[in-house]
């Protein structure tokens, strides 16, 4: 028995000595207000919402996992209105659920069987790894160790088996889905509202501050909605616009169909309007291993015809060519594009520095967090522009031939499992596009940091393992159909 779900909280606040506390707490948060003001009061108030909010993870530590994937989607641009390091809440919710989990087995044997799989090992491998960088003789400092590796490994590590464990069911899948969707849609609503009518007072804050420098290109406003910045923001809906798109191609409920097909409209305009160049790679190439994934024919020459469509309109075209944002989007066709050419030059840099250092130059070396915690150093002030040279440059090439290696045997195995492995159609369409999104994002992290980055990275380590759960799901939608029949 789950000792959180015996007494319902009506009857634990019928108690005097639960009546006694309560006058207690009233009292101590009017003599805070009376002496301090209200900011601590407001601390002392929010304690009991907090308590509760334990008792709910504690109860059905499934809840843990959807509160983090919920505050995932929104942490990191609240920190224009409320300063701070909300970064770590991702971190501590994790631990907490594993926690709550924990607590939740306390008296029985824990089932890690659903955890046991070649991918939590993969997990595990690469973070043993950041554990190693640690040790790192290039390595400058390991505050910056601490706060990288978090994107860089600690949530892949923490958030696979945790999927795993909690979200294993059917109705899981369809309730991510679901809250993706709508939390794209609310991405896209933000984004509308900044590009019709511009930014609020805080992120008009953020802008003077120094976002404006790459947010503000030739009088025109990168829009960045409340994600961090406006290539998290194009990225994130260039992904949610591929996968909700392919959803609604092979949904056969209408009202599902339409709702699927309009998120997937409405996040390729978010896409647009961020100005994001490297993004337009995730619908792009997402769409070609969509079409290998399908196995048919006509698919394939369709969708060979409208992909080679979009490339010539892109590339060879100049129609649109007054809108700015169909204007900057055709310049990530350009092979001779000035940000394109300084990309090129700093790899060159890099290859000669690693030549000698195969283990990099320590994580957190590189990008915003090297200039934070060692500013003077070669790789702080050589901006990787991109994910890849950024694990090259910080783990060497031995962490980015791992890293690949991890990447890629993860997408092909699941490719493998849909096309050959998986008979049922409705399994089948639900994980094809979650491959095409999860490579789509590999080639986009290219140009930027989308793997490691939030909401993108916890969105796709969910994704991938719901994909290597394909036959559980397959299995338990053949199980409750035998029973209908059965019925």
């Amino acid at each position: 028995m789950n000792p959180f779900s015996t007494l319902t909280g009506s009857q634990r606040i019928n108690a005097p000595m639960v009546i006694a506390l309560i006058v207690l707490l009233v009292t101590i948060i009017g003599f805070f207000i009376a002496r301090e003001g209200m900011v601590p009061a407001l601390v002392v108030m929010v304690l009991p919402g907090l308590g509760y909010f334990l008792h709910l993870v504690f109860k059905d530590p499934r809840k843990g996992l959807i509160y983090t994937f919920t505050i995932n989607y929104f942490i990191l641009g609240l920190t224009r209105y409320l300063p701070g390091p909300l970064g770590l809440v991702i971190d501590v919710m994790l631990v907490l659920t594993y926690i709550a989990v924990f607590f939740r087995n306390f008296k029985l044997r824990m089932d890690l069987g659903p955890a046991r799989k070649d991918l939590s090992l993969l997990a595990a491998i690469w973070f043993l790894y950041a554990i190693f960088q640690l040790f790192n003789p290039e390595a400058v400092s390991r505050a910056a160790w601490f706060y990288a590796m978090r994107g860089v490994s600690l949530y892949f590590f923490l958030t696979i088996p945790l999927t795993f464990l909690l979200f294993g069911r059917w109705r899981d899948l369809k309730l991510f889905f679901t809250l993706w969707s709508v939390f794209t849609l609310l991405g896209v609503a933000k984004g509308v509202i900044q590009f019709k009518f511009g930014v609020d007072p805080f992120e008009q804050r953020w802008l003077n501050e120094g976002g404006a420098i790459t947010h503000v290109l030739f009088g025109k406003l990168r829009i960045f909605s409340f994600f961090s910045d406006a290539a998290v923001f194009g990225g994130s809906m260039g992904l949610a616009g591929l996968v909700f798109g392919l959803l609604g191609l092979t949904e056969k409920n209408p009202r599902k169909k339409a709702y699927f097909l309009f998120v997937s409209l409405s996040a390729l305009f978010g896409m647009m309007i961020s100005g994001t160049r490297g993004s337009i790679a995730i619908p792009s190439v997402g769409s070609v291993v969509y079409v290998i994934l399908r196995k048919n024919v006509k698919v394939i020459v369709l969708g060979g015809i409208l992909i080679a469509l979009a490339f010539s309109f892109f590339k060879y075209t100049t129609i649109g060519q007054g809108n700015a944002e169909i204007r900057r989007m055709r310049s990530a066709f350009d092979p001779q594009d000035a940000s394109f050419q300084v990309r090129v030059e700093n790899q060159k840099k890099f290859k000669v520095y690693l030549a000698s250092r195969p283990f990099g130059g320590g994580i957190g070396s590189c990008g915003n967090w090297g200039m934070r915690f060692s500013p003077n150093t070669f790789l702080a002030q050589t901006p990787p522009d991109g994910w890849y040279v950024s694990i090259w440059a910080e783990q060497g090439v031995v962490g980015l031939s791992l890293h690949l290696f991890i990447l890629f045997y993860i997408v092909i195995k699941a490719s493998y499992i849909t096309m050959f492995k998986i008979k049922d159609e409705e399994v089948k369409n639900k994980m094809q596009p979650l491959i095409a999104g999860i490579f789509g994002i590999m080639v986009a992290s290219y140009s930027s940091g989308l793997i490691g980055q939030m909401p993108t990275g916890i969105i796709i380590y969910m994704s991938m393992a719901f994909l290597f759960m394909s036959k559980n799901y397959e299995k338990e939608l053949n199980t409750e159909e035998n029973e209908k029949i059965i019925e």
